[in-house]
């Protein structure tokens, strides 16, 4: 059956990710020192940051990702701040091959959260006194392929008894 413009309809629709929800799961900021931390610092502080994601499939085509961000900014002497936010999302895959979502669910839903969990830190790291701390872009696909080298690794790796 032909539509209105006399072109035949698509059989396959295009594939889709959709945010049906996002939320903070967990979210803590310490400023432990202050406000002998407020001062002006001899030094730029060394800032650490640690990302993982993590996934679980909790319908049929929809997927619930996590971002976990923990990092703090240290002087020699003190901790300046320190902060652990585990940010998630509610997504629905549409019409991707089940061979294609676990890269999907692991590099563009991470992506689509990014944003988000960098401006709750930013905000959070402000009102503790500090200026804002923008974390850099995050190469979720780079994370990715590390990771899937090192379970093949230790897929591959000899066990001993």
């Amino acid at each position: 059956m032909a539509n209105g413009n006399g072109a035949e309809p698509a059989n396959d629709a295009a594939p889709a990710i959709n945010a049906m929800a996002q939320y903070t799961k967990d979210f803590s900021f310490e400023n432990p020192n202050a406000p002998r931390s407020l001062g002006p610092q001899e030094k730029a502080p060394n800032i650490q940051i640690q990302v993982n994601v993590n996934a679980k499939q909790v319908g049929e085509t929809d997927f619930e990702v996590d971002i976990l961000l923990e990092g703090s900014a240290k002087t020699e002497a003190d901790t300046l701040f320190k902060f652990e936010l585990d940010y998630a999302g509610l997504f629905r895959l549409i019409n991707i091959p089940p061979t294609d979502q676990h890269p999907v669910v692991m590099i563009e839903c991470p992506r689509l959260l990014f944003p988000f969990a960098r401006q709750i830190i930013a905000d959070a790291v402000r009102g503790g006194g500090f200026p804002p701390l923008y974390i850099d872009p995050i190469d979720f696909a780079a994370l990715y392929r590390q990771r899937m080298t090192e379970m093949a690794s230790q897929q591959d790796a000899p066990t001993t008894a």
